[in-house]
This record gives structure tokens, sequence and C-alpha cells, in this order.
């Protein structure tokens, strides 16, 4: 095992990806040297850049010197990229982004935040909260995070607060002291075989759990109760009579939603949250299940909670005149149904037009019913072509035409439109637009684009 005091120059291959900028920063702020490459300049390269660590656009075998004393890899990175061949001449030892992730937790107490959904509003709030307590946690999360400005926190203590990810059992190079389990369901079934492959491999990442650490569960979850609970703290929360943690008297005020929280027999009075939605409170009672086990003041959680304002792509407001405009990272059938069903409640009044890309064929394929069920409640339903994930090797069998043609069917609607691309997208959303509206853009592609070129012109539309 390669004992990282060792190292002091660390090159990452692929560092301008969200995961691998974010351990990038994590040595750096570990005191590491680090440098990088990537195939094309961006936002995240260029803010790399002005934190002191050097990237190179372009890769290519001489950006690697026997000085060099880890190469790190992105997923999207092959095996005969120039870059590892080079280190592998050289004799350098080479990792995964989510190996270097495990290399990391075991350097701090590692609270891992896990389920099929909801694990980087868990992760956003979770940080939120221990920051505010003074506990200043390093986090890692797969989205950007405004109250940190950006998707990686460094912190002086040992608290790490990091999302984990279960595709390709990836969690299981993780050290972790402490685990947040959200949920499980049928998902990335490109990798596992079926159900009981994901809760086997479920079962292997909470035994991982330190003895003297945490688990919190969503006791509501039918798959987590498959589980065999590890020998240490554990602590659930839900809607079931037997939840330490349970919501009570929820109500809704201006946008906001109002809840008492009863923990362990015990009234701690009103919360309040500021992102509508059923998710959003099971994200939140979740964040706050585990603060209560780590003893974070109860005055400060609430204020935290109270101030949590979301993440990006993760219920965004995009904007709010006379069309609203949100822009949502959901792209498994639980999390679009949650999301279009939120919204009805919130608009009630107003027409819902969804505009959904599905997120790799072979889950589109395996969960062709449930996409097609979640997404009945959209009024208007536009659907790019699938995002076809890179490196991946996919049956093409079926795509979003035959998803369109599944709704129409299934469900009478006459408005379920099917697109090439997001131009086509685009200009097919802004060609429909009426005043009032709500428009909500979805999936974990590049479709995100649309929302920012939503162009209602009042001037043209009656």
């Amino acid at each position: 095992m390669l004992n990282l005091n060792n190292v002091n120059k660390i090159f990452i291959c692929g560092i301008g990806g969200i995961g691998t900028s974010a351990v990038g920063r994590m040595f750096k702020g570990l005191g590491k040297n680090v440098s990088g490459s990537d195939i094309v300049a961006s936002e995240i390269t260029d803010g790399l850049l002005k934190e002191g660590i050097n990237v190179v656009i372009g890769q290519k075998a001489e950006n690697i010197s026997a000085n060099i004393g880890l190469l790190v890899y992105s997923d999207a990175v092959p095996e005969n990229n120039a870059e590892r061949l080079r280190a592998q001449e050289l004799n350098i030892p080479a990792m995964s982004y989510f190996e270097a992730l495990g290399l990391l937790t075991k350097q701090k107490k590692t609270i891992a935040v896990v389920g099929t959904n909801g694990k980087s509003s868990v992760t956003a709030m979770i940080g939120q909260c221990m920051i505010d307590a003074g506990m200043e946690p390093s986090i890692i999360l797969g989205s950007l995070f405004p109250k940190i400005g950006a998707n990686y926190r460094y912190g002086k203590s040992d608290w790490f607060v990091a999302e984990a990810c279960e595709y390709r059992a990836h969690f299981l190079h993780l050290s972790p002291w402490a685990i947040v389990l959200t949920n499980i369901e049928e998902e990335h079934m490109d990798f596992f075989t079926n159900m009981a492959h994901v809760l086997s491999v479920y079962q292997a990442f909470i035994n991982k759990i330190d003895p003297n650490g945490i688990l919190i569960i969503n006791r509501d979850d039918i798959n987590i109760r498959k589980l065999r609970l590890p020998a240490c703290k554990v602590f659930s929360f839900g809607a079931s009579a037997d939840a330490d943690a349970q919501i009570k008297n929820l109500r809704h005020e201006n946008g906001l939603q109002k809840f008492n929280v009863i923990f362990q027999g015990r009234d701690l009075g009103e919360f309040v949250l500021n992102i509508p939605g059923r998710f959003y409170l099971y994200n939140a009672l979740a964040a706050i299940t585990f603060c209560l086990a780590i003893n974070v003041a109860l005055g400060i959680l609430k204020k935290a909670i109270a101030d949590y304002k979301g993440i990006w792509r993760r219920f965004e407001m995009i904007k709010n005149d006379d069309i609203a405009v949100i822009s949502d990272y959901g792209h498994h059938p639980t999390a679009v149904s949650g999301t279009i069903e939120t919204l009805k409640q919130a608009y009630p009044l107003r027409r819902l037009v969804v505009v959904f890309q599905p997120h790799q064929y072979d889950r589109t394929k395996k969960l062709f019913k449930q996409f097609v069920e979640s997404l009945q409640g959209a009024d208007v339903l536009i659907l790019p072509e699938v995002y076809d994930v890179a490196g991946r090797e996919e049956n093409k069998s079926v795509g979003s035409k035959d998803l369109a043609e599944a709704v129409k069917k299934e469900f009478g609607k006459r408005e379920v439109y099917y697109c090439e691309n997001l131009q086509q997208t685009v200009e097919k959303v802004n060609s429909m637009l009426r005043k009032g509206d709500v428009v909500l853009v979805m999936g974990a592609g590049d479709v995100y684009v649309i929302s920012q070129n939503v162009n209602y012109d009042l001037r043209k539309r009656k």
C-alpha cells in the first residue's frame, strides 16, 4: 500500500473533472506538489490555475517526469493514454480517482454519504452544519456548493465529509468512520447483475464502518431493511414509527417547509427548509440525524438547515419572472417523478414543461417502464436524445424516441416531443413557451445548457 507521507509530487491525468479536481485540491491542501492535464480547458482548469495548480492542456507522454511520486487518473482516461503508459515505463505508482479518494479517507475521520438519490444534497447539508458549528471539515461532493464556492473544501480538522459513488462498487475503496445511507434502488444495472448484487455490494460497504463509528439509515427504505447492520452506533430517520428521527407537523408557508423533528421521542421544535419537496425533507432529516448523532448544538443545526440554499443542478432556480426555469440533476425514475410531483404541488395552476435527457442507453433500456411512469406528470414533455456516456460500451437499441412514443401511448398525451439534439431542443422549448410556464430541465448529462438558453419574449406572445 502506497504511503502518502512518502509522496511529494502528484500528477492528475484528467484533472478537469468534478471529482479529480477536488482530489487535486485536497492533495494540495495536504502540502503536496500537484499538477495535471486535461484534453480541453474549462472553468475548472482555469480555477485550478488560479489556485496554483499547474494544468497542461493536451495529454502527452512528455508531461510525465521521473520525479512524480504518484499518477492519479480519471475513470474517463483509457489504459492506452500516453501519460498512463509513460508512468508505467517510469514505474510511477498509478491509481484511479476513486482509489486516490480512498487513500485520502485513511488520513481523515471520514463520513461517507451514499445512496441512489440525495447524496450530493445530504453531503452539502452535513458540510454546512459542521462548518457553522466550527468543526472545520474537509468536503468533497459531486456538485458545486455555493456555501464553499466549489465542490471541495479543505478543512483544518480531521473531519472529512465525502459523497461516495456506488457505480462499479467504487465506494469499496473508502475507509469510512461513518456512513449516511439515503436509499437503495435499482441503478447502474450495466454493472450490477440484479438487486441481490446491489445489496451485496452495499452490505460489503457498511461492513467497512469503524466499530466506533456511526451508521445513519433511512428506516422507510425497503431495501435498506434487508441489510445486516454492523456492530456500530446506528441511528435511523423516516416516517416509520420505529425511526429515531421523524418529522411531525409539516406545513408549507410562502415557499418554505416548516416541521418539527422528533428525535428518540423528544420534540426538538421547529425546523425550516427553504427548498420544496418530499425528497428534500428526507435529505434534511438524514443530515439532521447525523448531526444530532455527533452532538452538533441544536441552535446551530436549526440555523444551518434554514440557511441552506441548495447546490448546483439540485432543484436550482435559474429564473423566475414571466416563466420559472428549474435545473435538476435527476436521472433515475424515482428522482424524476419526485421532482415533477414537487413542482406540480408548488405550482398547481401553471403548465409544467419538462425537458428530460435520459442518461446512458443501458439505464434507459433496463428502467424503461419506470421512466415511462415517472414522466406522466408533465403537461408538456420534451425528450432530447439519450446522453451517451463516454467510455461505456452500450446497446443503443432503445432511446428517447422510444420513450416519447411509449409515454404517448400509455397516457394518451399529445404534447410529447422527441428532439435529435440539444439545438433542436432549445428551439422546441422556445417556440412553445407561454407566460406563466414552469420549465424543468432535468438529467445528468449536458442538458443543463438548455436552462441557460430558455428565452421567453413577451413581446412576441399573445
